[in-house]
């Protein structure tokens, strides 16, 4: 079950910005729980549905720091679900999971201007599209294509441009100590054309220190693994390792982007990345099959539903009639 048609990268980055805004709280949601209680960060929190976004979403995670057994904490607004504000919270309690992130580079290197112009350029072009409402991707050919003309004829000057600069761009990435150069890097590079090459350089950006390269170089590589699976041909094999240990994240950017390439990379249903996913990523599968927001919430739900061995019609039949439960239940026992 892969997922050929997404939202374009602008859309998902915008979101972080939106406690710069004065937003309304209509979901509050968690993961990361196991000793620590909701009640015990809502109060810590101090808000509620319906009230406005912490006016300092650094001094809201401080309180929730202070709590015991609290390591970290994250907030994350995600906008819009049918015109609705989620607030994410995360917690990482002592002694749970923790996705280790790399310390930032401090190269020099940076892309070529023809590249850095032509993003701006098509940056324009998709936000002009969104307007319009034209956010569809096609992400079959290993590479976004947006359905936009406009956008995708700027799109189709990547793969010539990369090619010219592979190098450059795959330095960027690696050692650029600008982040904005290091996502810009990681967002151009599954253009080019010897797409199995750039495999490791992407698993790389997975762990990046900067949230914007972690999305970018997570994108790129669900846009390959949907390649990957149309054609076999291409040799295209990614791990999907550091996607389950991302499950662990306190980002849920992080997350959610994981959740994505995984419905890909489990497809098969491969007995050694089910036990991976069981052992590995069972709770954090849990905390987020249960979110309210149902669109959030289904790619973790299909991912416990083929670790608890459940064939897909089933499992589609049980999100259907709203038996989250039963799904659950199964993959626990099968954990035991």
């Amino acid at each position: 079950m892969y997922l050929g048609r997404t939202l374009p990268v602008f859309l998902f980055l915008a979101v972080t910005a939106a406690y710069a805004q004065d937003l309304k709280v209509d979901v509050l949601d968690f993961y990361g729980l196991r000793k620590v209680s909701e009640s015990q960060v809502r109060k810590a929190l101090g808000i509620r549905e319906g009230d406005r976004m912490p006016p300092s979403k650094g001094d809201a995670e401080a309180k929730i720091d202070q709590i015991p057994g609290v390591v970290e904490s994250h907030l994350e607004a995600v906008c819009c679900d049918n015109g609705q504000t989620i607030l994410y919270v995360g917690i990482e309690e002592r002694g749970a999971p923790h996705f280790d992130l790399r310390e930032p580079p401090d190269g020099e290197a940076v892309l070529p201007d023809e590249i850095v112009g032509t993003y701006s350029r098509f940056l324009e072009a998709a936000q002009a599209a969104s307007r319009r409402g034209s956010i569809g991707e096609d992400l079959t050919h290993g590479h976004p294509l947006m359905a936009d003309a406009q956008a995708r004829a700027i799109q189709e000057m990547f793969p010539a441009l990369v090619d010219q600069n592979l190098d450059k761009v795959r330095a960027v990435l690696r050692a650029s100590s600008d982040e904005a150069q290091r996502a810009m890097a990681a967002y151009v590079l599954v253009y080019a054309t010897r797409k199995k090459d750039i495999v490791n350089d992407l698993q790389y950006g997975l762990k990046d220190a900067d949230a914007g390269v972690r999305n970018n170089a997570a994108r790129s590589l669900v846009a390959l693994s949907v390649l990957a699976k149309l054609d076999p041909s291409s040799e295209i094999n990614i791990s999907p390792t550091w996607f389950i240990e991302m499950l662990n994240s306190l980002s849920w950017s992080d997350r959610n982007r994981a959740l994505w390439a995984l419905q890909t990379l489990t497809d098969s249903r491969d007995p050694l990345v089910l036990d991976q996913l069981r052992t590995r990523a069972l709770d954090a599968l849990i905390d987020m099959a249960r979110w309210k927001t149902l669109s959030h919430a289904l790619p973790a739900f299909i991912l416990l539903g083929r670790v608890a061995g459940i064939p897909e019609q089933e499992i589609q039949a049980a999100w259907t009639r709203g038996d989250r439960d039963t799904v659950i239940a199964a993959a626990k026992k099968k954990a035991k």
